[in-house]
């Protein structure tokens, strides 16, 4: 049985505005009778904070803050994640699983600061996120009670969720005909329910919300330089860029030339597949500019090896096991692995297509006396012994045949 906990008289909430949080706070001091603080991290999302602080106030939290997240979430937990080259199960770029860690991170935070006893959101019971947002509490306040309404309350459905706020005189966005539920922040914009609960539906063109279709995309193609230093993103164009500077320049070029979609179904840590359609716009820019530096300056051994490892990265954080040792330990890898990712990508943006229009470094492994068909400085005399000493392993077992069947 599960212990019974005294209620907790003060619970910080991370709040969005949303559907889910906006009916959080009545329900919460509904149910629990206790002071409700709402959290809106900003990490880039383009919407109306402002609006939102005002709206957690109306809706009867005593306090709402906006803590602007945007440099701390690109500077340690987008470029590292970048720098590993982590994508999720070869597509999903991880957009939602590197925001929650860092909004959980403050939420915790300013609730051992003001001595609440209690941390609350949103997620749903069925999601990635809930293990994203509890995984960073425990590592950050664990003694603080975690209180998960969505595994709680009887409200079974959105639409479920739509009527608690219109009898609580809530106003929410939402509507039985806009029934997406969406997360957006300076890397991605993410799309789920509606037509996309069923994945032999094609996503409706007016679900798309910042990446253009290729039909109105421009006729013009456009070239984009980004330069890197270590891994990490610096340039765009020749000009030195700030984090949150270079990746809303690159948002924008994607964003208008139709660069960034993505439609696909995904292996949820909970157990289940779902399906959702990502918009990731600046963040492709990057991780193709990023993939093919590292082709040029990272050695065969060193690349083989890695690819296991950005798996796991890509798993850590989709699994919201941000604030691990394992995770902290494999940044001390890529530190070493990228120390000579240095130099400029060009890429060619056209109607949702990007091609590689070239890879220069002063680290570049690559040789053209060596790889080019003229023999230059290698001596072709030296494959033979190389590809005899490399086929052993496959000729000592026909050879062994051979001789058994002769005695």
């Amino acid at each position: 049985m599960k212990q019974q906990l005294p209620k907790p008289k003060k619970v910080v909430l991370a709040y969005s505005g949303g559907l889910d949080t906006s009916i959080i706070i009545p329900w919460l001091k509904e149910n629990y009778g206790c002071e409700v603080v709402a959290v809106i991290g900003d990490v880039g999302q383009q919407e109306d904070l402002e609006a939102a602080r005002k709206k957690a106030l109306a809706t009867g939290a005593s306090t709402a803050v906006i803590e602007d997240l945007r440099e701390e979430f690109v500077r340690d937990f987008i470029w590292p994640t970048l720098r590993a080259g982590a994508v999720y199960e070869h597509t999903y770029l991880l957009g939602t699983s590197m925001a929650r860690p860092i909004i959980a991170k403050r939420q915790a935070e300013i609730a051992l600061k003001l001595g609440a006893d209690g941390l609350s959101h949103g997620c749903t019971g069925k999601g990635n996120d809930q293990v994203r947002f509890e995984l960073a509490y425990k590592a950050i306040a664990p003694d603080l009670q975690i209180i998960a309404p969505w595994r709680e309350w009887d409200i079974d459905s959105r639409e479920d969720a739509i009527a608690y706020a219109q009898k609580h005189n809530v106003q929410v966005e939402q509507s039985k005909k806009n029934i997406y539920s969406r997360d957006r922040n300076i890397w991605h914009l993410s799309h789920e329910g509606g037509e996309l609960e069923d994945p032999a539906n094609a996503p409706v063109e007016a679900m798309w919300q910042w990446i253009s279709s290729p039909e109105n995309a421009p006729d013009k193609a456009e070239e984009v330089e980004i330069g890197f230093a270590s891994g990490t993103p610096v340039s765009v164009n020749g000009t030195k860029l700030g984090p949150v500077e270079l990746l809303n320049k690159l948002n924008e070029i994607a964003a208008k030339h139709g660069v960034g979609r993505t439609d696909l179904v995904e292996n949820r840590l909970v157990g289940m597949k779902s399906r959702g359609a990502y918009e990731t716009p600046g963040g492709t820019l990057l991780i193709k500019a990023h993939q093919e530096l590292e082709r040029l300056t990272i050695d065969r051994e060193t690349a083989h090896f890695q690819q296991a490892l950005s798996d796991r990265y890509a798993e850590l954080v989709y699994n919201g096991v941000w604030f691990s040792t394992l995770r902290e330990s494999l940044d001390g890898f890529f530190s070493v692995a990228q120390k000579y990712v240095t130099g400029t990508v060009g890429l060619k943006l056209w109607k949702s297509t990007l091609n590689v229009t070239s890879r220069k470094s002063p680290f570049s492994l690559y040789r053209a006396d060596l790889a080019s068909f003229t023999m230059g400085r290698y001596n072709p005399q030296d494959a033979e012994g190389f590809i005899n000493l490399f086929a052993l392993p496959v000729t000592v077992r026909p050879r062994g045949k051979a001789d058994s069947a002769k005695s």
